[in-house]
């Protein structure tokens, strides 16, 4: 998958994060619900928890804009960050894995709380389900929002298609896309692996998108 990611980053795609370009449905309504409703947030600790490609980034990128919020990736994540931390309002911790420091993570809930701060944490699995094994640390995950991304209903999946290929400037015809939503397997890894090999095949086949080309990938 990283291959095929350095490769759609070849063909000059631009990616909006824009809040009009995020689609909600059931698959997703609670995530974007809880970014919506910043700052009136229950709990100051929210994770978004989701599968690769299941719009983490694009509601995260949201939440920067609305919250002016401290954007950092968890492997990037050293003790000296949390001097920039302490002089942020709002923080942001993409793609948080089981491996990440527990004496660090702990340090930063405990400024989140001591400092009234807010806190979005993405990762693929929620993180109170993670391997965890300090007890303070254990704590304090039962007090944070999880809002889960669900696997993507039918609706949604006819509005990644639309939006992927809109970002590639190519227009698909609704028969098409009603086509590939009946065979393509509900999971947002498979969809975007499924959208880059159309998108290369019609590249160097030079023909735009048809049932002939659908077929061929699908098969």
């Amino acid at each position: 998958m990283r291959e095929l990611d350095q490769k759609l980053l070849d063909f000059g795609i631009t990616e909006s994060f824009d809040e009009n370009d995020y689609y909600v449905s059931k698959s997703n309504y609670f995530a974007k619900n809880i970014i919506e409703a910043w700052p009136k947030w229950e709990k100051k600790i929210v994770n978004l928890a989701g599968e690769k490609y299941s719009g983490k980034t694009h509601l995260s990128n949201i939440f920067k804009k609305k919250s002016n919020a401290l954007y950092l990736y968890s492997n990037n994540i050293e003790d000296k960050i949390l001097k920039k931390i302490k002089l942020s309002n709002s923080i942001i911790i993409e793609d948080l894995e089981e491996n990440f420091d527990e004496k660090l993570l702990y340090s930063i809930f405990n400024l989140v709380e001591q400092d009234n701060k807010y806190l979005l944490i993405s990762s693929k699995k929620p993180i109170d389900t993670m391997k965890f094994t300090l007890p303070d640390l254990l704590s304090r995950l039962k007090n944070c929002i999880i809002a889960t991304i669900e696997q993507p209903d039918d609706e949604l999946i006819y509005a990644i298609i639309l939006k992927s290929f809109s970002d590639r400037q190519i227009k698909l015809d609704n028969k098409i896309i009603d086509y590939i939503i009946k065979r393509i397997a509900r999971s947002y890894s498979k969809m975007h692996e499924f959208i880059y090999k159309i998108d290369e095949l019609s590249l160097k086949k030079k023909k735009s998108i048809n049932f002939k080309i659908i077929k061929e990938i699908i098969n």
